[in-house]
């Protein structure tokens, strides 16, 4: 079981880095859902062939199970990418931050009907330390002064709750197939469809910039196909709950690489969020707590 929760945090510290390659994307020219859909693409691609040359057994499933991946790539992947991208867009990072990190909600109550995984008092502390960590990590208490309108809550909320049903898909598929399998074809799905949505091919200019480039294989591999690997893997021993209050490391590991590497304001609120996440980590391990 340890491993597992090894495997979901180093899933997600590999998706805080995601800032880095965003950076070189945006700077090529393209958008945000150009970015998504060639994110998906580059990861797709890349994890394809790698499995073709690894595990070519990983690439077969049956046609009549395509509702699985369209759950986990469609329903979940790219609705909560577009829905977080239009909350960022009418608001800022801070407060859509904030509202997709209610995930870990929905996936503990999704969790309880469906796995009859029991909400117990430490994770329930776990879940709220962990979101007043992100909030403060955000930067979005207690200093935000920001109004939050309707529709951004609504873009935020559905951005956490897209995100939460990654963990309640991935775990009904893993009784079938392996997490390469699941992570395969997840990715294959959302490229598939984010790709017309995006209106990529009527900016394909922007692919001759080498930033581009380097902005597609950072997403694609070391942000999208290795990390969701390790949190499928991960998914399949730990209750999704527990995975998704453990994945909230991605905004402490962000905040992290935005103070050393982009010279960010360390404030004490910053410092208290993030060792509120980590404290969130530390109660869900705690001896006397059965996972």
């Amino acid at each position: 079981m340890k491993k597992a929760y090894l495997q979901i945090i180093a899933a997600a510290a590999l998706w805080g880095c995601i800032g880095l390659f965003l950076k070189l994307l945006t700077a090529a020219g393209l958008t945000s859902m150009e970015g998504v859909a060639l994110r998906a693409l580059a990861g797709c691609v890349s994890y394809g062939l790698f499995l073709f040359f690894t595990d070519r057994k990983a690439l077969f499933i049956v046609p009549g199970d395509w509702y699985y991946f369209f759950g986990t790539g469609v329903c979940s992947l790219l609705f909560f990418n577009w829905c977080y991208f239009n909350a960022i867009t009418r608001s800022s990072m801070s407060v859509a931050a904030v509202l997709l990190y209610t995930s870990p909600v929905f996936v503990i109550l999704m969790s309880a009907l469906f796995f009859r995984e029991k909400i117990t008092p430490v994770k329930t502390a776990a879940l709220a330390v962990t979101f007043a960590g992100c909030a403060l990590v955000t930067g979005l208490f207690p200093l935000g002064q920001e109004t939050v309108s309707l529709p951004v809550v609504f873009f935020g909320l559905g951005s956490g709750f897209g995100y939460a049903l990654y963990s309640i898909f991935g775990k009904f598929v893993l009784n079938k197939y392996t997490p390469a399998t699941v992570t395969f074809y997840t990715i294959l799905f959302c490229a598939l469809f984010s790709l017309p949505l995006s209106g990529l091919q009527n900016n394909l200019s922007a692919l001759g910039d080498w930033r581009a480039w380097a902005g597609a294989l950072g997403t694609g591999v070391l942000c999208c196909a290795l990390p969701y690997h390790l949190y499928t893997a991960g998914l399949r021993e730990a209750e999704p709950g527990r995975a998704a209050i453990l994945a909230t490391v991605e905004p402490l590991v962000a905040a992290g690489l935005g103070i050393l590497l982009f010279h960010e304001a360390v404030t004490p609120w910053k410092l208290l969020g993030m060792a509120a996440i980590l404290g969130a980590v530390g109660l869900l391990n705690l001896p006397g707590e059965k996972p």
